[in-house]
Protein backbone atom coordinates (compact mmCIF):
# COMPACT_ATOMS: atom_id res chain seq x y z
CA UNK A 1 0.00 0.00 0.00
CA UNK A 2 1.27 3.45 -0.90
CA UNK A 3 -0.08 6.49 0.84
CA UNK A 4 -0.63 9.76 -0.98
CA UNK A 5 1.37 12.18 1.14
CA UNK A 6 -0.75 15.19 0.13
CA UNK A 7 -3.88 13.36 1.30
CA UNK A 8 -2.10 12.42 4.52
CA UNK A 9 -1.18 16.07 5.14
CA UNK A 10 -4.83 17.05 4.56
CA UNK A 11 -5.90 14.35 7.01
CA UNK A 12 -3.43 15.59 9.62
CA UNK A 13 -4.75 19.12 9.20
CA UNK A 14 -8.33 17.93 9.64
CA UNK A 15 -7.64 16.00 12.84
CA UNK A 16 -5.58 18.75 14.48
CA UNK A 17 -7.24 20.62 17.33
CA UNK A 18 -8.39 24.21 16.73
CA UNK A 19 -5.93 25.49 19.36
CA UNK A 20 -3.08 23.79 17.48
CA UNK A 21 -4.11 25.31 14.13
CA UNK A 22 -5.19 28.83 14.99
CA UNK A 23 -3.38 31.40 17.12
CA UNK A 24 -6.62 33.04 18.28
CA UNK A 25 -8.02 29.69 19.39
CA UNK A 26 -4.71 28.94 21.11
CA UNK A 27 -4.61 32.25 22.99
CA UNK A 28 -8.27 31.91 23.99
CA UNK A 29 -7.60 28.41 25.29
CA UNK A 30 -4.51 29.55 27.21
CA UNK A 31 -6.61 32.28 28.86
CA UNK A 32 -9.28 29.70 29.75
CA UNK A 33 -6.59 27.55 31.35
CA UNK A 34 -5.33 30.56 33.29
CA UNK A 35 -8.89 31.19 34.53
CA UNK A 36 -9.01 27.55 35.67
CA UNK A 37 -5.89 28.13 37.77
CA UNK A 38 -3.34 26.50 35.47
CA UNK A 39 0.16 27.97 35.49
CA UNK A 40 0.32 26.98 31.84
CA UNK A 41 3.40 28.97 30.89
CA UNK A 42 5.39 27.26 33.63
CA UNK A 43 3.92 23.85 32.72
CA UNK A 44 4.88 24.39 29.08
CA UNK A 45 8.37 25.47 30.14
CA UNK A 46 8.66 22.32 32.25
CA UNK A 47 7.26 19.96 29.61
CA UNK A 48 9.40 21.32 26.78
CA UNK A 49 12.49 21.49 28.99
CA UNK A 50 12.15 17.98 30.42
CA UNK A 51 11.75 16.63 26.90
CA UNK A 52 14.66 18.62 25.46
CA UNK A 53 17.07 17.90 28.31
CA UNK A 54 15.96 14.26 28.43
CA UNK A 55 16.83 14.09 24.75
CA UNK A 56 20.29 15.48 25.47
CA UNK A 57 20.82 12.89 28.22
CA UNK A 58 19.56 10.15 25.88
CA UNK A 59 21.92 11.31 23.14
CA UNK A 60 24.92 10.78 25.41
CA UNK A 61 23.72 7.33 26.49
CA UNK A 62 22.99 6.40 22.85
CA UNK A 63 26.49 7.40 21.77
CA UNK A 64 28.03 5.42 24.65
CA UNK A 65 25.89 2.34 23.95
CA UNK A 66 25.99 2.31 20.16
CA UNK A 67 28.60 4.66 18.74
CA UNK A 68 31.78 4.09 20.70
CA UNK A 69 31.65 7.14 22.95
CA UNK A 70 33.64 6.16 26.05
CA UNK A 71 32.02 5.63 29.42
CA UNK A 72 34.46 7.85 31.26
CA UNK A 73 34.68 10.61 33.85
CA UNK A 74 33.97 13.38 31.32
CA UNK A 75 30.87 11.73 29.87
CA UNK A 76 29.56 10.76 33.30
CA UNK A 77 29.98 14.42 34.29
CA UNK A 78 28.10 15.47 31.14
CA UNK A 79 25.23 13.09 31.99
CA UNK A 80 25.09 14.47 35.53
CA UNK A 81 24.88 18.00 34.14
CA UNK A 82 21.96 17.01 31.90
CA UNK A 83 20.22 15.33 34.85
CA UNK A 84 20.62 18.59 36.75
CA UNK A 85 18.93 20.43 33.90
CA UNK A 86 16.09 17.88 33.95
CA UNK A 87 15.78 18.41 37.70
CA UNK A 88 15.50 22.17 37.16
CA UNK A 89 12.57 21.63 34.80
CA UNK A 90 10.95 19.16 37.20
CA UNK A 91 11.17 21.91 39.82
CA UNK A 92 9.34 24.21 37.38
CA UNK A 93 6.56 21.62 37.10
CA UNK A 94 6.42 21.29 40.88
CA UNK A 95 6.05 25.06 41.23
CA UNK A 96 3.28 25.08 38.60
CA UNK A 97 1.43 22.21 40.29
CA UNK A 98 2.13 23.46 43.84
CA UNK A 99 3.66 20.15 44.89
CA UNK A 100 6.97 19.05 46.37
CA UNK A 101 9.58 16.60 45.12
CA UNK A 102 8.74 14.47 48.15
CA UNK A 103 5.06 14.32 47.19
CA UNK A 104 5.97 13.15 43.69
CA UNK A 105 8.34 10.51 45.06
CA UNK A 106 5.69 9.31 47.55
CA UNK A 107 3.02 9.08 44.83
CA UNK A 108 5.40 7.14 42.59
CA UNK A 109 6.35 4.81 45.44
CA UNK A 110 2.69 4.11 46.19
CA UNK A 111 1.91 3.51 42.51
CA UNK A 112 4.79 1.08 42.05
CA UNK A 113 4.24 -0.80 45.31
CA UNK A 114 0.60 -1.31 44.27
CA UNK A 115 1.76 -2.53 40.84
CA UNK A 116 4.49 -4.77 42.24
CA UNK A 117 3.25 -5.86 45.70
CA UNK A 118 5.94 -8.56 45.88
CA UNK A 119 8.55 -5.80 45.76
CA UNK A 120 10.06 -7.07 42.50
CA UNK A 121 9.58 -6.35 38.81
CA UNK A 122 7.14 -8.58 36.96
CA UNK A 123 6.67 -8.60 33.19
CA UNK A 124 3.10 -9.76 33.73
CA UNK A 125 2.25 -6.86 36.05
CA UNK A 126 4.15 -4.42 33.86
CA UNK A 127 2.19 -5.37 30.75
CA UNK A 128 -1.23 -6.02 32.35
CA UNK A 129 -2.16 -3.03 34.45
CA UNK A 130 -5.19 -2.80 36.69
CA UNK A 131 -7.72 0.00 36.22
CA UNK A 132 -6.37 3.48 36.98
CA UNK A 133 -2.74 2.32 37.05
CA UNK A 134 -1.28 5.17 35.04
Amino acid sequence: MTIDFDKYVQFVGAVTSPASRNITEFVDHILELKDQGADIQRLLTAACGITAEGGEFTEIVKKIAFQGKPYNKDNIYHMKRELGDILWYIAQACIALDISFEEIAQMNFEKLTARYPEGAFSIERSENRVANDL
